[in-house]
């Protein structure tokens, strides 16, 4: 019989590999180990009653033996359901009980939060005593994966993901991020989110190269584990913040980082200024672009030159997925011209768990799926984003587009962070708010002074027409700004 996934396959293939690293625990894995355990854990599954379609939660911290249940699930035909332990207690027994598990699965954090459920070390002494379970031929377009969303502007939704899905979404990285069987990847993300489970992991067991686990982001300790010669990392994926303190540490160097392919950032705009510092380096940053419900979606390729000329771009698509661009219409945008960002291909979402009112609204008539993203692209085919179509307002007839004023204002060195909302105004509909964060708290930052120094960027409807200096922008769980909650702290 064949092997019944890409793990099984890569045990065969070349069995003494290390496929993972699990820094935390100081321990390797071998494809033919992480596959004997991926079998074990199945079997375990199933002694606790869970069949096809069953949804198994599982809360806890990052541990390679999270990724061998993820695919026990999927080799059963049941859903893993990682939840973001960040949330709080309230939220996290909301998805649960969205969720409906068979079974719930945690570490300590279990009790923290008071939920009961099999504790995780129980379960793998459990597993570590049987059989592994035979291959079995499971449809493999079936979810294996309900990843929940951060819910800046509502109630989280689960976003249904196959086994399909995600092997799309490892072959596009790929491509994108030139991933050899060689590469070693690593990632400080939590697994409860799209990278730290399956950016960071899929496409190295695609390749059958290494994919190392970490219990965190430290600067320090994070600039260390780059440097290490004997971990070798290729491959590293960060937002721009945590590229920014990683440059920030004493003792970075640029020769700490000669072993990366790139590094891989994404999540927010990064400033040209700093992307360019990175090049003056030698280091590619290769900004990209990717979502829970699309995978990996946009990519730049790997090459100083290119990065250099276009910096902020998140690059392109491989020829796996098509983007489209279009206005409030639905009619196509013209070469520069801002509009949403629609996406088909293999490896999109097939919608919503238990969602059908929100199912109907993310596909148009001809199948595409709706981002909700801003974008334009220039005429070799190079993305850039805008920013959210929710955050755009509206300004005397105008669109403007928060994101654009706040990627002008990142590259001052006296801002850390901004953010600008739209607010009622009774003159215009609707005018922007801009809220700032000093990088020296003790310096006394002059609003006025700074939206003044817009005038000849922007066109004058674009510039804010109100300013906020504040000590720290609103974040959610997964460190994305709820900018709603900035207006309702500002009335």
């Amino acid at each position: 019989m064949g092997a019944a996934d890409l793990l099984g396959f890569q045990a065969r293939y070349q069995a003494d590999r290390v496929a993972a690293i699990d820094l935390p625990r100081n321990k390797y894995w071998s494809y033919a180990e992480l596959d004997k355990t991926c079998g074990q854990c199945a079997r375990a599954l199933k002694n606790h009653g869970v069949e096809l379609g069953d949804r198994v939660v599982c809360l806890a911290k990052n541990r390679v033996e999270l990724i061998a249940l993820h695919l026990a699930c999927a080799r059963i035909g049941a859903i893993y359901v990682p939840i973001n332990w960040r949330l709080a207690t309230v939220e996290i027994k909301a998805l649960i009980e969205d969720a409906e598990p068979t079974l719930i699965i945690g570490d300590e954090l279990l009790g923290n939060v008071g939920i009961e459920g099999l504790k995780l070390e129980s379960f793998l002494t459990q597993m570590a005593t049987l059989e592994s379970l035979p291959y079995q031929l499971i449809d493999s377009s079936i979810p294996s994966l309900i990843l929940y969303t951060s819910g800046t502007s509502g109630r989280p939704k689960g976003v249904l993901l196959s086994e399909d899905n995600l092997t799309e979404t490892a072959i596009n990285f790929s491509l994108v991020g030139r991933l050899e069987n060689h590469s070693v990847v690593m990632s400080d993300a939590p697994m409860f989110h799209i990278i730290g489970l399956i950016t960071a992991i899929r496409p190295a067991i695609l390749k059958g190269a290494t994919f190392i686990v970490s219990d965190g982001f430290e600067a320090a300790r994070t600039l260390k584990r780059l440097a290490d010669p004997e971990l070798a990392v290729t491959h590293y994926f960060c937002v721009p913040i945590m590229a920014d303190l990683i440059r920030a540490e004493p003792d970075y160097t640029p020769a700490k980082l000669k072993s990366l392919t790139a590094l891989f950032t994404g999540g927010a705009p990064y400033a040209e200024a700093k992307i360019q510092a990175w090049v003056d380096d030698g280091i590619p940053v290769a900004n990209g672009f990717g979502m829970s419900e699309a995978g990996t979606v946009f990519g730049m390729p790997i090459d100083i030159n290119l990065i250099a000329a276009r910096p902020g771009s998140t690059g392109i698509t491989t020829s796996r997925i098509k983007a489209r661009i279009v206005d409030a219409e639905g009619q196509p945008c013209a070469i520069g011209e801002s509009g949403e960002l629609q996406l088909t291909g293999p490896s999109i979402t097939s919608g919503y768990w238990r969602r059908p009112a929100e199912n109907d609204k993310i596909f148009t008539e001809d199948g595409w799926f709706c981002t909700g993203d801003i974008a334009r692209c220039d005429e070799e085919g190079y993305f850039w984003i805008v920013d959210r179509l929710k955050d755009m307002y509206i300004s005397g007839g105008e669109n403007v587009y928060p994101g654009e004023i706040e990627s002008i204002l990142a590259q001052d060195p006296a801002i850390k962070e901004c953010a600008v909302v739209g607010r009622e105004d009774e003159k215009w509909g609707e005018v922007g708010h801009l809220f700032i964060v000093a990088s020296d708290p003790k310096n006394q930052l002059d609003g006025n002074a700074l939206i003044k120094s817009l005038d000849g960027k922007l066109a004058r409807f674009k510039i804010p027409k109100h300013v906020s200096v504040i000590d720290a922008l609103p974040r959610n769980a997964n460190g994305k700004i709820v900018k709603s909650a900035l207006l309702e702290k500002n009335k």
